[in-house]
Protein backbone atom coordinates (compact mmCIF):
# COMPACT_ATOMS: atom_id res chain seq x y z
CA UNK A 1 0.00 0.00 0.00
CA UNK A 2 1.09 3.78 -0.73
CA UNK A 3 0.74 6.74 1.69
CA UNK A 4 0.30 10.02 1.10
CA UNK A 5 3.80 10.46 1.52
CA UNK A 6 4.75 8.60 -1.66
CA UNK A 7 5.74 5.64 0.12
CA UNK A 8 5.03 1.90 0.01
CA UNK A 9 3.91 0.48 4.35
CA UNK A 10 2.88 -2.66 4.44
CA UNK A 11 -0.52 -3.55 6.47
CA UNK A 12 -0.67 -7.01 8.05
CA UNK A 13 -3.58 -6.71 10.51
CA UNK A 14 -5.62 -4.38 12.68
CA UNK A 15 -2.97 -4.95 15.46
CA UNK A 16 -0.42 -3.13 13.62
CA UNK A 17 -2.24 -0.09 12.67
CA UNK A 18 -4.21 2.63 14.82
CA UNK A 19 -5.92 5.71 13.43
CA UNK A 20 -5.86 8.85 14.83
CA UNK A 21 -7.51 11.92 14.52
CA UNK A 22 -6.81 15.39 15.59
CA UNK A 23 -8.94 18.11 15.34
CA UNK A 24 -7.65 21.58 16.05
CA UNK A 25 -9.80 24.48 16.71
CA UNK A 26 -7.39 27.92 16.70
CA UNK A 27 -8.48 31.47 16.73
CA UNK A 28 -12.45 31.14 18.23
CA UNK A 29 -11.94 35.02 19.67
CA UNK A 30 -14.60 34.07 22.56
CA UNK A 31 -17.01 32.73 19.38
CA UNK A 32 -19.63 30.66 21.28
CA UNK A 33 -22.52 31.23 19.41
CA UNK A 34 -23.65 31.21 15.77
CA UNK A 35 -24.60 35.21 16.08
CA UNK A 36 -23.26 38.75 14.97
CA UNK A 37 -23.60 41.06 18.38
CA UNK A 38 -24.42 44.20 16.20
CA UNK A 39 -27.20 43.00 15.40
CA UNK A 40 -28.00 39.18 16.68
CA UNK A 41 -28.24 38.16 12.81
CA UNK A 42 -27.49 34.58 12.83
CA UNK A 43 -23.70 33.41 11.06
CA UNK A 44 -22.34 30.19 10.24
CA UNK A 45 -19.48 30.11 12.97
CA UNK A 46 -18.85 29.44 16.94
CA UNK A 47 -17.64 26.98 19.15
CA UNK A 48 -21.50 25.49 19.25
CA UNK A 49 -21.47 24.31 15.85
CA UNK A 50 -17.58 23.10 16.13
CA UNK A 51 -18.94 21.28 19.16
CA UNK A 52 -21.37 19.48 17.12
CA UNK A 53 -18.88 18.32 14.09
CA UNK A 54 -16.66 17.69 17.05
CA UNK A 55 -19.23 14.99 18.42
CA UNK A 56 -19.44 13.61 15.01
CA UNK A 57 -16.04 13.03 14.44
CA UNK A 58 -15.46 11.21 17.94
CA UNK A 59 -18.44 8.97 17.11
CA UNK A 60 -16.52 8.14 13.93
CA UNK A 61 -12.89 7.34 15.45
CA UNK A 62 -14.58 5.23 18.04
CA UNK A 63 -15.94 2.93 15.76
CA UNK A 64 -13.26 2.76 13.59
CA UNK A 65 -11.37 1.87 16.75
CA UNK A 66 -9.37 4.70 16.71
CA UNK A 67 -8.42 8.01 18.98
CA UNK A 68 -9.75 11.53 18.43
CA UNK A 69 -7.62 13.89 20.07
CA UNK A 70 -8.82 17.58 20.39
CA UNK A 71 -6.77 20.87 20.74
CA UNK A 72 -7.33 24.45 21.04
CA UNK A 73 -4.26 26.72 19.26
CA UNK A 74 -5.02 29.91 20.99
CA UNK A 75 -7.04 33.27 21.39
CA UNK A 76 -9.60 31.34 22.95
CA UNK A 77 -11.00 33.71 25.94
CA UNK A 78 -11.15 37.18 24.31
CA UNK A 79 -13.26 38.29 21.17
CA UNK A 80 -16.82 38.72 21.42
CA UNK A 81 -19.10 41.02 23.85
CA UNK A 82 -19.62 37.53 25.34
CA UNK A 83 -16.26 37.22 26.56
CA UNK A 84 -15.65 40.52 27.09
CA UNK A 85 -18.50 41.09 29.38
CA UNK A 86 -17.45 37.90 31.47
CA UNK A 87 -13.80 39.00 31.68
CA UNK A 88 -14.46 43.18 32.57
CA UNK A 89 -17.87 42.87 33.88
CA UNK A 90 -18.75 39.64 35.50
CA UNK A 91 -15.39 37.23 36.00
CA UNK A 92 -16.84 35.58 39.07
CA UNK A 93 -18.46 32.49 37.47
CA UNK A 94 -16.66 29.98 35.04
CA UNK A 95 -15.18 30.87 31.96
CA UNK A 96 -17.66 30.21 29.01
CA UNK A 97 -15.12 29.59 26.26
CA UNK A 98 -13.04 27.15 29.18
CA UNK A 99 -16.26 25.59 30.40
CA UNK A 100 -17.18 24.24 26.63
CA UNK A 101 -14.01 22.54 26.01
CA UNK A 102 -14.53 21.11 29.34
CA UNK A 103 -18.00 19.50 28.24
CA UNK A 104 -16.17 18.61 25.17
CA UNK A 105 -13.20 16.98 26.99
CA UNK A 106 -10.45 18.73 24.74
CA UNK A 107 -7.32 17.54 25.12
CA UNK A 108 -4.82 20.16 25.55
CA UNK A 109 -5.38 24.28 24.57
CA UNK A 110 -2.26 26.56 23.57
CA UNK A 111 -1.77 29.84 24.79
CA UNK A 112 -2.55 32.81 21.93
CA UNK A 113 -1.45 36.56 22.27
CA UNK A 114 -4.68 37.47 22.90
CA UNK A 115 -4.95 35.11 25.98
CA UNK A 116 -3.08 37.74 27.80
CA UNK A 117 -5.32 41.03 26.99
CA UNK A 118 -7.29 40.95 30.24
CA UNK A 119 -4.12 40.32 32.47
CA UNK A 120 -2.85 37.77 34.18
CA UNK A 121 -5.11 37.12 36.99
CA UNK A 122 -8.02 36.54 34.52
CA UNK A 123 -5.96 34.03 32.64
CA UNK A 124 -4.85 32.60 35.65
CA UNK A 125 -8.37 32.13 36.91
CA UNK A 126 -9.19 30.71 33.21
CA UNK A 127 -6.47 28.45 33.25
CA UNK A 128 -7.41 27.10 36.54
CA UNK A 129 -10.84 26.28 35.96
CA UNK A 130 -9.74 24.23 32.76
CA UNK A 131 -9.78 20.59 32.64
CA UNK A 132 -6.92 20.20 30.27
CA UNK A 133 -3.72 21.44 30.25
CA UNK A 134 -2.33 24.59 28.52
CA UNK A 135 0.55 24.27 26.57
CA UNK A 136 3.35 26.81 26.18
CA UNK A 137 7.12 25.78 26.06
CA UNK A 138 8.58 29.03 25.15
CA UNK A 139 6.24 31.21 27.58
CA UNK A 140 8.71 30.87 30.62
CA UNK A 141 9.44 32.44 33.85
CA UNK A 142 11.63 36.00 33.49
CA UNK A 143 14.96 34.81 33.94
CA UNK A 144 14.45 30.91 33.46
CA UNK A 145 13.75 28.73 30.81
CA UNK A 146 11.02 27.37 32.96
CA UNK A 147 7.75 27.04 31.13
CA UNK A 148 5.18 29.53 33.05
CA UNK A 149 2.21 27.31 33.10
CA UNK A 150 3.84 24.22 34.26
CA UNK A 151 3.33 21.82 31.48
CA UNK A 152 4.78 22.69 28.15
CA UNK A 153 3.60 19.29 26.60
CA UNK A 154 0.80 16.41 26.76
CA UNK A 155 1.41 12.68 25.65
CA UNK A 156 -1.47 10.49 24.53
CA UNK A 157 -0.94 6.93 25.02
CA UNK A 158 -3.36 4.55 22.72
CA UNK A 159 -2.90 0.55 22.07
CA UNK A 160 1.00 1.21 23.20
CA UNK A 161 1.50 4.27 21.12
CA UNK A 162 2.78 7.42 22.88
CA UNK A 163 1.30 10.59 20.55
CA UNK A 164 3.46 13.69 21.96
CA UNK A 165 1.79 17.28 22.04
CA UNK A 166 3.96 20.17 21.87
CA UNK A 167 2.76 23.92 22.42
CA UNK A 168 4.38 27.05 21.12
CA UNK A 169 3.50 30.52 20.92
CA UNK A 170 4.32 33.62 18.81
CA UNK A 171 7.35 35.33 21.12
CA UNK A 172 6.23 38.38 19.45
CA UNK A 173 3.79 39.39 22.29
CA UNK A 174 6.10 41.75 24.15
CA UNK A 175 5.54 43.68 20.96
CA UNK A 176 2.08 44.50 21.18
CA UNK A 177 1.16 43.77 25.12
CA UNK A 178 0.18 45.84 27.99
CA UNK A 179 3.70 45.42 29.67
CA UNK A 180 1.60 44.57 33.20
CA UNK A 181 -0.03 42.16 31.87
CA UNK A 182 2.90 39.93 30.78
CA UNK A 183 4.87 40.84 33.99
CA UNK A 184 7.49 37.92 35.50
CA UNK A 185 7.28 36.64 31.73
CA UNK A 186 10.02 35.50 29.11
CA UNK A 187 9.09 34.55 25.62
CA UNK A 188 11.81 32.69 24.01
CA UNK A 189 12.02 32.31 20.27
CA UNK A 190 9.54 28.86 19.00
CA UNK A 191 12.02 27.39 16.51
CA UNK A 192 14.83 27.31 19.08
CA UNK A 193 12.28 25.91 21.52
CA UNK A 194 11.37 23.42 19.47
CA UNK A 195 14.06 21.95 18.78
CA UNK A 196 14.99 21.49 22.46
CA UNK A 197 11.58 19.99 23.19
CA UNK A 198 11.23 17.71 20.54
CA UNK A 199 14.52 16.15 20.79
CA UNK A 200 13.39 15.74 24.62
CA UNK A 201 10.15 13.84 23.74
CA UNK A 202 11.52 11.73 21.12
CA UNK A 203 15.17 10.92 22.99
CA UNK A 204 14.18 10.69 26.93
CA UNK A 205 10.58 10.00 26.83
CA UNK A 206 10.13 7.93 23.85
CA UNK A 207 7.36 9.60 21.83
CA UNK A 208 6.22 7.52 18.62
CA UNK A 209 4.77 11.35 17.21
CA UNK A 210 4.88 14.44 18.11
CA UNK A 211 2.33 17.26 17.33
CA UNK A 212 3.24 20.83 17.38
CA UNK A 213 0.83 23.10 17.97
CA UNK A 214 1.82 26.70 17.28
CA UNK A 215 -0.30 29.33 17.96
CA UNK A 216 1.59 31.67 14.90
CA UNK A 217 1.35 31.31 11.65
CA UNK A 218 3.79 31.04 8.59
CA UNK A 219 6.55 34.34 7.32
CA UNK A 220 6.88 32.38 4.03
CA UNK A 221 4.47 31.30 1.09
CA UNK A 222 4.18 27.34 2.24
CA UNK A 223 3.99 26.26 -1.55
CA UNK A 224 7.58 28.58 -2.91
CA UNK A 225 8.82 29.57 0.21
CA UNK A 226 9.11 33.30 -1.18
CA UNK A 227 8.64 35.51 1.72
CA UNK A 228 5.61 37.00 2.62
CA UNK A 229 6.03 39.60 5.25
CA UNK A 230 9.30 41.24 7.15
CA UNK A 231 11.22 38.02 8.80
CA UNK A 232 10.42 39.72 12.77
CA UNK A 233 9.67 36.25 14.38
CA UNK A 234 6.01 36.63 14.91
CA UNK A 235 5.36 33.50 12.51
CA UNK A 236 7.70 31.07 12.41
CA UNK A 237 5.91 28.10 10.84
CA UNK A 238 7.99 27.82 7.55
CA UNK A 239 11.02 27.54 9.80
CA UNK A 240 9.71 25.30 12.29
CA UNK A 241 9.03 22.36 9.21
CA UNK A 242 12.39 23.07 7.85
CA UNK A 243 14.74 23.44 10.72
CA UNK A 244 13.34 20.91 13.55
CA UNK A 245 13.34 17.49 12.92
CA UNK A 246 11.18 15.25 14.72
CA UNK A 247 7.69 16.80 14.08
CA UNK A 248 5.35 14.88 12.26
CA UNK A 249 2.22 17.33 12.40
CA UNK A 250 2.36 21.48 12.62
CA UNK A 251 -1.21 22.36 13.79
CA UNK A 252 -0.85 26.41 13.36
CA UNK A 253 -2.73 29.75 13.86
CA UNK A 254 -2.63 33.38 14.56
CA UNK A 255 -2.84 34.33 11.25
CA UNK A 256 -6.19 33.53 10.60
CA UNK A 257 -6.00 31.87 7.35
CA UNK A 258 -7.62 28.24 6.08
CA UNK A 259 -4.85 26.05 4.83
CA UNK A 260 -5.34 22.22 4.66
CA UNK A 261 -4.40 19.55 1.81
CA UNK A 262 -0.29 20.63 2.08
CA UNK A 263 3.23 19.81 3.47
CA UNK A 264 6.43 21.85 4.34
CA UNK A 265 9.33 19.93 4.08
CA UNK A 266 7.26 17.10 4.54
CA UNK A 267 5.50 18.00 7.53
CA UNK A 268 1.21 18.29 7.13
CA UNK A 269 0.24 21.66 8.04
CA UNK A 270 -3.41 23.05 8.47
CA UNK A 271 -4.90 26.09 9.66
CA UNK A 272 -8.65 26.37 10.03
CA UNK A 273 -9.50 30.21 10.11
CA UNK A 274 -11.03 31.72 12.65
CA UNK A 275 -14.17 32.07 14.93
CA UNK A 276 -15.20 28.67 14.51
CA UNK A 277 -16.21 28.92 10.75
CA UNK A 278 -14.07 25.51 10.13
CA UNK A 279 -12.15 23.14 12.47
CA UNK A 280 -8.41 21.49 11.36
CA UNK A 281 -8.76 18.06 10.58
CA UNK A 282 -5.76 15.44 10.49
CA UNK A 283 -6.15 12.26 10.01
CA UNK A 284 -3.20 9.80 11.10
CA UNK A 285 -2.16 6.07 10.24
CA UNK A 286 0.39 4.38 12.65
CA UNK A 287 2.25 1.59 11.87
CA UNK A 288 3.68 -0.38 14.03
CA UNK A 289 7.62 -1.02 13.53
CA UNK A 290 8.55 -3.57 15.91
CA UNK A 291 8.13 -2.16 19.34
CA UNK A 292 7.12 1.85 18.49
CA UNK A 293 4.77 3.43 16.02
CA UNK A 294 5.36 5.79 13.29
CA UNK A 295 3.36 7.64 10.98
CA UNK A 296 2.68 5.96 7.77
CA UNK A 297 0.28 8.33 6.28
CA UNK A 298 -1.04 11.88 7.21
CA UNK A 299 -3.89 14.13 5.41
CA UNK A 300 -5.37 17.31 7.08
CA UNK A 301 -8.18 19.06 5.47
CA UNK A 302 -11.12 21.52 6.63
CA UNK A 303 -14.09 20.71 8.16
CA UNK A 304 -16.87 23.69 7.58
CA UNK A 305 -19.45 24.89 10.07
CA UNK A 306 -22.02 26.19 7.65
CA UNK A 307 -25.45 23.62 7.54
CA UNK A 308 -24.77 22.18 10.80
CA UNK A 309 -26.82 23.11 14.05
CA UNK A 310 -25.43 23.81 17.28
CA UNK A 311 -24.65 21.53 20.11
CA UNK A 312 -27.59 21.59 22.53
CA UNK A 313 -25.51 20.81 25.68
CA UNK A 314 -23.41 24.12 24.52
CA UNK A 315 -26.04 26.29 24.10
CA UNK A 316 -27.56 25.77 27.12
CA UNK A 317 -24.47 26.01 29.12
CA UNK A 318 -24.10 29.11 27.29
CA UNK A 319 -27.40 30.24 28.18
CA UNK A 320 -26.85 32.62 31.75
CA UNK A 321 -23.84 34.28 30.09
CA UNK A 322 -25.48 34.96 26.98
CA UNK A 323 -28.57 36.65 29.06
CA UNK A 324 -26.59 38.42 30.73
CA UNK A 325 -24.57 40.20 28.15
CA UNK A 326 -27.18 40.78 25.72
CA UNK A 327 -29.13 42.77 29.01
CA UNK A 328 -25.67 44.69 29.12
CA UNK A 329 -25.55 45.22 25.19
CA UNK A 330 -29.00 46.71 25.33
CA UNK A 331 -28.41 49.03 28.09
CA UNK A 332 -29.16 52.87 26.79
CA UNK A 333 -25.35 54.94 26.64
CA UNK A 334 -26.71 57.97 25.47
CA UNK A 335 -27.54 59.90 22.15
CA UNK A 336 -25.65 61.33 18.77
CA UNK A 337 -26.58 64.85 17.29
CA UNK A 338 -26.02 64.12 13.88
CA UNK A 339 -24.44 61.90 11.30
CA UNK A 340 -22.04 59.17 12.65
CA UNK A 341 -22.67 56.07 10.90
CA UNK A 342 -20.06 54.05 8.72
CA UNK A 343 -21.72 53.35 5.04
CA UNK A 344 -18.14 53.31 2.81
CA UNK A 345 -15.04 51.77 5.07
CA UNK A 346 -12.78 52.97 1.76
CA UNK A 347 -14.14 56.52 2.25
CA UNK A 348 -14.17 56.78 5.99
CA UNK A 349 -10.10 55.57 5.28
CA UNK A 350 -9.44 58.47 2.84
CA UNK A 351 -11.16 61.78 4.14
CA UNK A 352 -11.56 62.82 7.83
CA UNK A 353 -15.11 61.30 9.55
CA UNK A 354 -17.18 61.76 12.42
CA UNK A 355 -17.00 58.67 13.92
CA UNK A 356 -13.02 58.40 13.63
CA UNK A 357 -12.93 62.01 15.12
CA UNK A 358 -15.20 61.16 18.02
CA UNK A 359 -13.19 57.90 19.13
CA UNK A 360 -9.79 60.77 18.64
CA UNK A 361 -11.12 63.26 20.66
CA UNK A 362 -12.30 61.07 23.51
CA UNK A 363 -8.47 60.05 23.53
CA UNK A 364 -7.49 63.62 23.55
CA UNK A 365 -9.23 64.56 26.67
CA UNK A 366 -8.64 61.29 28.54
CA UNK A 367 -5.27 61.59 28.09
CA UNK A 368 -4.74 65.21 27.76
CA UNK A 369 -2.58 64.80 24.86
CA UNK A 370 -2.87 67.20 21.69
CA UNK A 371 -2.44 64.77 19.01
CA UNK A 372 -4.03 61.27 18.81
CA UNK A 373 -4.75 58.20 16.50
CA UNK A 374 -7.13 55.58 15.64
CA UNK A 375 -7.92 53.21 13.78
CA UNK A 376 -11.39 51.53 12.14
CA UNK A 377 -10.70 47.78 13.35
CA UNK A 378 -13.30 46.62 11.04
CA UNK A 379 -15.18 47.29 7.60
CA UNK A 380 -17.95 45.74 9.95
CA UNK A 381 -18.01 48.54 12.13
CA UNK A 382 -21.46 50.01 12.27
CA UNK A 383 -20.71 53.71 13.48
CA UNK A 384 -23.20 55.26 16.23
CA UNK A 385 -26.81 55.63 15.46
CA UNK A 386 -28.99 58.47 16.99
CA UNK A 387 -29.74 56.40 20.13
CA UNK A 388 -26.65 54.60 21.40
CA UNK A 389 -26.49 51.03 23.63
CA UNK A 390 -23.17 49.45 24.65
CA UNK A 391 -23.73 47.35 21.46
CA UNK A 392 -23.03 50.05 19.50
CA UNK A 393 -19.61 50.63 21.74
CA UNK A 394 -18.56 47.45 21.18
CA UNK A 395 -19.43 47.00 17.51
CA UNK A 396 -17.25 49.77 16.66
CA UNK A 397 -14.56 49.35 19.29
CA UNK A 398 -13.92 45.50 18.95
CA UNK A 399 -10.29 45.12 21.19
CA UNK A 400 -10.04 45.50 24.65
CA UNK A 401 -7.21 48.16 24.19
CA UNK A 402 -5.94 50.63 26.44
CA UNK A 403 -4.26 53.88 25.76
CA UNK A 404 -0.48 55.25 25.71
CA UNK A 405 0.89 58.82 25.49
CA UNK A 406 4.31 58.04 24.50
CA UNK A 407 6.70 61.02 22.73
CA UNK A 408 8.00 61.25 19.36
CA UNK A 409 10.06 63.34 17.24
CA UNK A 410 8.11 65.18 13.92
CA UNK A 411 10.40 62.78 11.87
CA UNK A 412 8.38 59.72 13.75
CA UNK A 413 5.50 61.31 13.18
CA UNK A 414 6.42 61.79 9.12
CA UNK A 415 7.68 57.87 9.31
CA UNK A 416 4.05 56.85 10.74
CA UNK A 417 2.43 58.80 8.49
CA UNK A 418 4.13 57.01 5.41
CA UNK A 419 3.63 53.63 6.84
CA UNK A 420 -0.17 54.75 7.01
CA UNK A 421 -0.03 55.57 3.29
CA UNK A 422 1.06 51.60 2.09
CA UNK A 423 -2.39 50.69 2.94
CA UNK A 424 -3.99 51.99 -0.54
CA UNK A 425 -2.92 51.15 -3.96
CA UNK A 426 -3.64 53.02 -6.85
CA UNK A 427 -4.17 51.38 -10.68
CA UNK A 428 -3.44 53.12 -14.01
CA UNK A 429 -6.53 54.31 -13.95
CA UNK A 430 -6.60 56.12 -10.74
CA UNK A 431 -8.78 53.26 -9.39
CA UNK A 432 -8.03 52.89 -5.64
CA UNK A 433 -7.80 49.70 -3.30
CA UNK A 434 -6.05 48.20 0.03
CA UNK A 435 -2.91 46.80 -0.39
CA UNK A 436 -3.06 43.46 -0.58
CA UNK A 437 -0.02 43.53 2.39
CA UNK A 438 -3.03 44.73 4.66
CA UNK A 439 -5.69 41.95 3.47
CA UNK A 440 -3.32 39.03 3.13
CA UNK A 441 -2.75 36.30 4.63
CA UNK A 442 -5.65 38.40 7.02
CA UNK A 443 -7.42 41.19 6.92
CA UNK A 444 -5.62 44.30 8.91
CA UNK A 445 -7.42 47.71 8.94
CA UNK A 446 -6.63 47.88 12.55
CA UNK A 447 -2.75 48.75 10.99
CA UNK A 448 -4.13 52.14 9.13
CA UNK A 449 -4.54 55.29 11.72
CA UNK A 450 -6.00 58.25 11.28
CA UNK A 451 -5.23 61.50 13.05
CA UNK A 452 -6.15 64.30 14.83
CA UNK A 453 -4.62 67.16 16.13
CA UNK A 454 -2.31 67.31 13.15
CA UNK A 455 -3.02 68.31 10.09
CA UNK A 456 -2.20 66.29 6.72
CA UNK A 457 -2.39 64.94 3.08
CA UNK A 458 -1.61 61.17 1.29
CA UNK A 459 -1.05 61.33 -2.28
CA UNK A 460 -1.26 57.84 -2.68
CA UNK A 461 -0.36 58.15 -6.43
CA UNK A 462 3.19 58.66 -5.40
CA UNK A 463 6.07 56.31 -4.85
CA UNK A 464 5.65 54.61 -0.93
CA UNK A 465 7.88 56.47 0.93
CA UNK A 466 6.81 60.18 -0.37
CA UNK A 467 3.37 60.21 -0.03
CA UNK A 468 2.93 62.55 2.99
CA UNK A 469 3.00 65.69 1.21
CA UNK A 470 1.29 68.20 3.97
CA UNK A 471 2.03 67.83 7.11
CA UNK A 472 1.39 70.86 10.13
CA UNK A 473 0.53 71.15 13.74
CA UNK A 474 -1.70 73.98 15.12
CA UNK A 475 -1.16 75.67 11.35
CA UNK A 476 3.13 75.34 11.39
CA UNK A 477 5.09 72.33 9.85
CA UNK A 478 5.67 69.78 11.95
CA UNK A 479 9.42 69.95 12.71
CA UNK A 480 11.14 66.84 12.55
CA UNK A 481 13.41 67.13 15.61
CA UNK A 482 10.83 68.74 17.75
CA UNK A 483 9.15 66.25 20.37
CA UNK A 484 5.65 65.76 19.69
CA UNK A 485 3.23 63.92 22.73
CA UNK A 486 0.60 61.49 20.80
CA UNK A 487 -2.21 59.59 22.49
CA UNK A 488 -2.73 55.46 20.85
CA UNK A 489 -3.54 52.63 21.59
CA UNK A 490 -1.36 49.87 23.82
CA UNK A 491 -0.90 47.80 20.93
CA UNK A 492 0.28 50.71 18.41
CA UNK A 493 2.54 52.34 20.98
CA UNK A 494 4.62 49.16 21.30
CA UNK A 495 5.40 48.91 17.48
CA UNK A 496 2.62 46.53 16.49
CA UNK A 497 1.42 46.74 12.98
CA UNK A 498 5.03 47.36 11.79
CA UNK A 499 5.10 50.56 13.29
CA UNK A 500 8.51 50.32 14.48
CA UNK A 501 9.36 54.52 14.83
CA UNK A 502 7.12 54.17 18.31
CA UNK A 503 9.08 50.97 19.69
CA UNK A 504 10.38 52.11 22.85
CA UNK A 505 9.86 56.14 22.92
CA UNK A 506 8.82 57.59 26.38
CA UNK A 507 5.48 56.78 28.17
CA UNK A 508 4.32 59.90 29.42
CA UNK A 509 0.96 58.54 30.36
CA UNK A 510 -0.50 55.44 30.62
CA UNK A 511 -4.31 54.82 30.92
CA UNK A 512 -5.28 51.26 32.20
CA UNK A 513 -9.08 51.73 31.75
CA UNK A 514 -10.46 50.11 28.21
CA UNK A 515 -10.93 52.44 25.18
CA UNK A 516 -14.27 51.28 24.61
CA UNK A 517 -15.29 51.94 28.61
CA UNK A 518 -13.73 55.24 28.01
CA UNK A 519 -16.26 55.78 25.36
CA UNK A 520 -19.25 54.44 26.99
CA UNK A 521 -18.47 56.78 29.68
CA UNK A 522 -18.01 60.02 28.26
CA UNK A 523 -20.96 59.84 26.08
CA UNK A 524 -22.79 58.68 29.49
CA UNK A 525 -21.75 61.59 31.17
CA UNK A 526 -22.68 63.86 28.25
CA UNK A 527 -26.00 62.44 27.37
CA UNK A 528 -25.84 63.97 23.60
CA UNK A 529 -22.86 64.38 21.34
CA UNK A 530 -22.48 66.09 18.55
CA UNK A 531 -21.48 64.50 15.35
CA UNK A 532 -18.23 66.87 13.89
CA UNK A 533 -15.89 66.55 11.17
CA UNK A 534 -13.00 69.55 11.34
CA UNK A 535 -11.30 68.26 8.05
CA UNK A 536 -7.82 68.13 9.26
CA UNK A 537 -7.09 65.05 7.46
CA UNK A 538 -7.12 63.53 3.71
CA UNK A 539 -6.24 61.51 1.41
CA UNK A 540 -5.99 62.21 -2.30
CA UNK A 541 -5.02 60.74 -5.72
CA UNK A 542 -2.79 63.79 -7.92
CA UNK A 543 -1.65 66.79 -6.59
CA UNK A 544 -3.60 69.25 -4.47
CA UNK A 545 -3.06 73.06 -3.69
CA UNK A 546 -0.87 74.08 -1.06
CA UNK A 547 0.94 70.70 -0.56
CA UNK A 548 4.34 70.40 0.52
CA UNK A 549 5.17 68.58 -3.22
CA UNK A 550 3.92 71.89 -5.12
CA UNK A 551 6.31 73.88 -2.92
CA UNK A 552 8.99 71.60 -3.72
Amino acid sequence: MRNSFGREFQVSNGNDVISVTLLETSDLHGSMLPIHYANNEPRELGFAKIATLLRRERKRAEEEGGLLIAIDNGDLIQGTPLAYHHARIDNGPADPMVLALNRLGYDAAVLGNHEFNYGMDVLNKAVGESAFPWLSANIVKAGTEVPYFGQPFRIKEFRGAKIALLGLTTPYIPNWENPDNIAGLDFLDAVESAKRWVAFLRGELGADVVVVSYHGGFERDVDTGEPTEVQTGENQGYRLCREVPGIDVLLTGHQHREIAGKRVNGVPIVQPGHLGQQAGIVRLTLQRRGERWAVADAASELAAVAGIEPDPDVLALAEPYEAATQRWLDTPIGAIEGDMTMRDPMRTRMKDNALVEFINKVQMETSGAAISNTALFTDESPGFPPSVTMRHIVSNYIYPNTLKVIRITGADMRAALEQNATYFTVDAGGAVSVNPKFAVPKPQHYNYDMWEGIEYTLDISRPEGSRVVRLTHKGEPVDPDREYDVVMNNYRAGGGGDYTMFQGKPVVKDIPTDVSELLANYILERKTVAATVDGNWEVIVGGAPGTDAERE
